[in-house]
């Protein structure tokens, strides 16, 4: 940017557009592209997100902000032929934040900025509605004193609903204008006690004093735990709008509602949405009023509620996808609040993706990117068996779908504590709100008695994954008394088990049993996409999957080390096995067997040990080999500690040490107690592990070299095709490698020579360790395959154990933001990643053709997915579980990569 050059700061509605989301942030975006469109859209204008960035920085707003922001009050009153919070005729705004990313409730809004002791009558005057007047005035003061303030909200809901009391009404509509007018008084008392000044007066000093508290809000704990659960930058900042109001309280030829132009619970296209007469915005999203189904505004107001369908149908064609739409009627005059891609459902998502296919709108690579392996991951979740018997106390509103379980919590507290302490809870209140987010974050799923699909605690679920039921009106709950009582007069206290359906909406007593999803049915092969009973999910779940597959460049194996695992990661659409941890192979009844070997004292009885191993060892492959023919199958050596073979160290002391006080000592348990003291580490896995013990021992990795080429040799000649890859763990210099490497291909040629086969064994390894990746070029002179064993690799270069600093510290360094996400979860880009991304050039260039793949638990986390085909890896390793959502994030990487022409 020029020096010369001012930089601008406020944006009128008529100046901006959708692409300009990282400047004036979704919400003014939006705003300006629907004005752009010649939509209804009330005037105003945004004050973008670098103004709010130089007030986080600096503790100040840019020394021009005040100007610019008057020179388009001026331009706005002009347009609106009326000054802000004049005495006669007032223009009153509203105050809105607005991210880049949608964060629903998280930040701050101001209604009705502009109405003071003065104004309030001319607005009645206006109107001609003394009661709107009082009831608008009361709801700034209200706001303004718990957002910009610091009010404590109870004290206004009390007061509240103290007149509600005493008039013995249950809704703020039954409050006539005296009555309004003593609550402004009220209202404006606990202002001047609780803030320690007076409401402020002076219009212009409420907007700006507005602005500056959404700025602060941007870094509130609700906003910051919400962009830590969202995996949303920390410095974006967010834009302001400021709106001239329309008003939905009016009267009974007014109102407000959230439309949706798809249902976003399930995807289906139809009439969605809440609507809610003679009130304000704010009013719906709380819950506060049960509202009436979008459709019955075709009754109430037929020309508004056709052009809200014409204009809906307008947006989804526009933005090419399911549009969220906040609007109010204001004496019959329709006008548009805000429009976002809306928060859906898995469930909908992969609906919606493939419905948007068909009518031409966006293509496949475009439809992989509006679905993502969290959603598919949803869908794999159990479902309650409805045939159970079990007791239904109620039905909501199924406003986020899943099958969740837990005890009754009545708080967001209580939430907290029981979950980490290991129980899991039900939230359940009259009505979410941000407050509540730390609690919905803490529960497996949220019920509330009011409010609808478009109500906080339904977006807020949505967005989250979490199973939701909203609205069971049926059931009267009692935050207070900690209970719930459903029809019936069934009572549930706090920690009685409730199960929720986000699905039906359903409330039932106690625990639902569970049964297969039918997403998880279709992958196992046990319903078919085309089949009647699969329904339209399955359907468009196949759909989707096969355009991933189609676009995917990474290829996508599973860690398995058993027939059944294989047989069913194969079904899952595994390419083959990435991981068979062979010390799995060694539990069991040939525990035994492992301590014969470590205790041997000669090479004899060492000999002798191995022996026995090798056929168990041989069939277990064969049996993988037959349930992976044609496809490969990377066996790593022996890998663990030995000592994890051997009984505990302090079980086995007390053991001997008793026999001894009888004299009645066993002769193997005092050889056992000698050699378990003799291989306890301090810190065994950083100790005698991985190729080491296949130096230390003679013949242990020979043996397994032995039973693996016999396997092969074994399918081979029974016409099968075996593909072996043996990987040898926890290498550190190419030394460790050659040895072993020699050893291997000296067995393997014996047994070449002994059956007349060509077996094709690949020898490899793991690279796990951060000298391994800053010396995989010389490694590779070795190594015919690479792969990425990225949960030592993690534990490595952050000097993490990672069975005890989970437990320990990673809740507090994820609280502060130090994390955004565990790097065992999701790689670690700017360490790990870097590393990987060294040993991927330094190995290519050394060996062209070098495999390479991952092997660690990130091959099945979708973010890392990504990263993995960023780098250029040929395959990703996870668990059978994990195989769809791989698959279906390798087809997301390659079709964003590539780009889609649809945006």
């Amino acid at each position: 940017m020029s020096e010369n050059k001012k930089q601008k700061f406020v944006y009128d509605f008529t100046e901006g557009n959708r692409d300009l989301k990282d400047l004036l942030g979704g919400k003014g975006a939006n705003l300006a592209e629907m004005t752009n469109l010649g939509l209804p859209v009330p005037p105003g204008f945004t004050i973008t997100t670098e103004a709010c960035k130089v007030y986080l920085d600096s503790g100040t707003e840019p020394a021009e902000l005040r100007e610019e922001v008057s020179e388009h009050l001026d331009a706005l009153e002009r347009k609106m032929g009326k000054k802000l919070g004049q005495a006669d005729d007032p223009l009153l705004v509203s105050v809105r934040s607005g991210a880049k990313f949608s964060m629903p409730g998280m930040m701050d809004t101001v209604l009705n900025i502009g109405l003071s002791d003065a104004s309030v009558k001319g607005l009645a005057k206006q109107s001609g509605d003394e009661r709107f007047a009082w009831d608008s005035y009361r709801r700034l003061i209200q706001m303004f004193g718990k957002t910009v303030l610091g009010v404590d909200g109870e004290l206004f809901e009390d007061a509240l609903e103290a007149a509600k009391k005493a008039k013995k009404v249950t809704v703020d509509t039954d409050l006539d204008a005296p009555e309004l007018q003593k609550l402004v008084k009220q209202f404006k008392k606990i202002v001047k006690t609780d803030a320690g000044r007076d409401f402020p007066q002076d219009p212009r000093e409420q907007m700006d004093l507005a602005i500056t508290a959404v700025f602060d809000s941007w870094n509130g704990d609700r906003a910051k735990l919400y962009r830590r659960q969202e995996r949303i930058p920390g410095d974006l900042g967010t834009a302001v709008n400021v709106c001239s109001m329309v008003f939905g309280n009016l009267g009974p030829d007014s109102g407000t509602g959230v439309a949706f132009t798809r249902d976003p619970a399930s995807g289906h296209q139809g009439v969605y949405g809440d609507y809610l007469q003679n009130a304000q915005g704010e009013d719906v999203v709380a819950g506060i009023r049960n509202t009436v189904p979008l459709a019955d505004l075709e009754n109430i107001d037929k020309k508004s509620y056709d052009q809200l369908m014409q204009i809906m149908e307008t947006l989804e064609t526009h933005y090419k996808d399911l549009c969220d739409i906040e609007f109010t009627i204001e004496r019959g005059q329709l006008w548009m609040l805000q429009t976002r891609v809306g928060k859906r459902t898995a469930a909908a998502a992969f609906r919606i993706a493939t419905q948007l296919v068909d009518q031409g709108l966006i293509d496949e690579a475009e439809a992989l990117q509006r679905v993502n392996g969290a959603q598919l991951a949803q869908l794999m979740f159990p479902r309650f068996d409805e045939d159970a018997k079990i007791e239904k106390l109620a039905r909501g509103i199924a406003a986020s779908p899943g099958a969740a379980v837990g005890k009754a919590v009545f708080d967001s507290y209580t939430a907290i504590k029981w979950s980490r302490s290991g129980e899991k809870v039900i939230l359940i209140r009259r009505e979410t709100n941000p407050d509540d987010l730390d609690g919905m974050i803490a529960a497996e799923g949220i019920l509330t008695s009011r409010g609808g699909k478009t109500s906080h605690a339904a977006v807020v679920a949505r967005g989250m994954g979490k199973t939701c039921v909203c609205g069971a009106e049926e059931l009267e709950v009692d935050t207070k008394r900690r209970r719930m009582t459903a029809p019936g007069g069934v009572v549930i206290e706090e920690g009685d088990v409730v199960s929720i359906d986000g699905s039906s909406g359903k409330v039932y007593l106690g625990e639902v049993p569970v049964v297969p999803s039918p997403v998880v049915e279709y992958f196992e092969g046990r319903m078919h996409a085309g089949a009647e009973e699969a329904g339209e999910l399955v359907a468009a779940v196949h759909r989707i999957m096969s355009f991933a597959d189609g676009k995917r460049r990474l290829r996508v194996r599973a860690n398995a080390d058993n027939a059944e695992d294989a047989l069913r990661a194969r079904r899952f659409g595994a390419q083959g096995i990435g991981l068979c941890r062979t010390e799995h192979m060694f539990l069991g009844e040939r525990r035994e067997m492992v301590e014969k070997l470590i205790l041997a004292d000669t090479d004899d009885e060492r000999e002798e040990a191995l022996k026995e191993l090798l056929p168990l060892q041989k069939k277990d492959f064969v049996e993988l080999f037959e349930a992976m023919d044609g496809l490969p199958v990377t066996v790593r050596l022996l890998d663990p500690p030995l000592h994890e073979f051997l009984p505990d160290i302090t079980e086995l002391s007390v053991r001997v040490a008793l026999a001894e006080s009888r004299k009645d000592a066993n002769e193997n348990d005092l050889r056992l107690l000698q050699a378990v003291h003799k291989l306890h580490e301090q810190n065994p896995m950083l100790g005698l592990r991985g190729v080491r013990l296949g130096l230390v021992i003679p013949g242990l990795f020979t043996m397994q070299v032995r039973a693996i080429a016999e396997a092969a040799a074994e399918r081979k000649a029974a016409k099968g095709d075996p593909r072996a890859e043996i990987m040898i763990p926890l290498v550190g210099t190419v030394q460790e490698l050659e040895i072993v490497k020699d050893e291997a291909d000296q067995v393997i040629a014996e047994i070449e020579a002994a059956t007349g086969i060509d077996l094709k064994l690949t020898i490899g390894t793991m690279i796990e360790l951060p000298r391994a990746a800053l010396t995989a070029g010389q490694i590779a002179e070795a190594a015919q395959f690479f792969s990425f064993g990225t949960n030592d690799l993690t534990q490595t270069v952050w000097g993490f154990s990672r069975d005890d600093v989970e437990a320990s510290f990673f809740t507090a360094y994820l609280e502060k933001g130090i994390f955004g996400v565990s790097p065992f979860e999701t790689i670690d880009r700017d360490g790990v990643g870097t590393l990987v991304k060294y040993a991927v050039e330094q190995g290519r260039k050394t060996r062209p053709d070098l495999k390479l793949g991952v092997c660690g638990e990130h091959g099945g986390d979708p973010e890392s997915v990504h990263f993995f085909h960023e780098v250029g890896l040929d395959y990703v390793s996870c668990s059978p579980f994990r195989i769809p959502v791989a698959r279906l994030e390798a087809g997301r990487a390659a079709a964003a990569s590539l780009g889609s022409d649809s945006r």
